[in-house]
């Protein structure tokens, strides 16, 4: 049903209120069928779309139907499970959205400057959406790829955006979740993670190490306009092989505050 009091992401302004009368449920329900498909769960019956859905089991195979028809969704007759078609919706808006556009120049001159891999990200419901990068190909477990998601606790860019957000809704997100161990560094403690979150919005800038791959790091920057507003981070992620944590963040640093810097003259 409508909400009259939406939270968008640090990367737009507040959706403004929607009245009950523009509300269109059908839509609603056929996108939570779709994000019903994810890692654990990439085939599905109809019943077990509509447990996860909170629909009939009648409806939930309507909906799979119609997407079915619409290409969206295969099936084998009991199962079904997402086909390719789905990532236009994404490739749409990475085709479309102004923001990854003007940033990928400067992405350009980060990655140059340092010959790592920089991205740009946004904060999409405590979780991390890599919408534009650019440097070197590497073989790396966490070289993410554009539209990829990452959990924000061990990432950089994640870590900053929700240092940036209210504390109520930071609160609000913990109580709803646990912090899965990637590694054995992996930050699980909740306070021990709220501490983290103060220090990098003191400081301005996030760091991530071993948190999601033991030879990971990546180093964020916020990204604003000229009224403060926050649109997303900038970050590069690396191996961290021999290099100190001090040698990297003098290095890479920099390159990211300039770049936001020059970003914040033209979103």
């Amino acid at each position: 049903m409508p909400t009259t009091d939406n939270d968008a992401p640090s990367s737009a302004l507040p959706a403004p209120k929607l009245l009950a009368r523009d509300w269109i449920a059908g839509l609603e329900r056929g996108i939570a069928v779709i994000e019903a498909f994810d890692e654990e769960h990439p085939r599905l019956t109809a019943s077990q779309v509509g447990e996860r859905c909170g629909l009939a089991r009648t409806a939930a195979r309507r909906y799979l139907l119609t997407l079915e028809h619409l290409g969206f969704v295969a099936t084998d007759g009991k199962q079904y499970w997402l086909t390719p078609r789905v990532l236009r919706l994404g490739q749409r808006y990475l085709s479309s959205a102004r923001l990854p556009k003007l940033a990928q120049p400067f992405l350009q001159r980060v990655s140059a400057a340092i010959q790592e891999i920089a991205y740009l990200a946004v904060l999409d419901e405590g979780e991390i959406v890599y919408v534009a990068r650019n440097g070197p190909s590497r073989v790396m477990n966490s070289g993410f790829v554009l539209g990829a998601r990452g959990v924000s606790h061990v990432t950089a860019a994640g870590l900053l955006l929700m240092s940036l957000r209210p504390p109520e809704e930071v609160r609000a997100w913990l109580a709803e979740r646990e912090l899965p161990a990637f590694t054995p560094y992996t930050v699980t403690d909740k306070a021990v993670f709220l501490e983290r979150l103060t220090t990098f919005k003191r400081q301005g800038w996030g760091l991530s190490e071993r948190q999601l791959d033991l030879d990971c790091r990546g180093i964020a920057v916020p990204l604003r306009d000229n009224k403060g507003d926050i649109h997303g981070a900038l970050s590069v992620v690396m191996p961290i092989q021999h290099e100190t944590t001090a040698a990297a963040v003098q290095r890479v640093l920099p390159a990211l505050q300039m770049a936001a810097q020059g970003l914040r003259d033209i979103i």
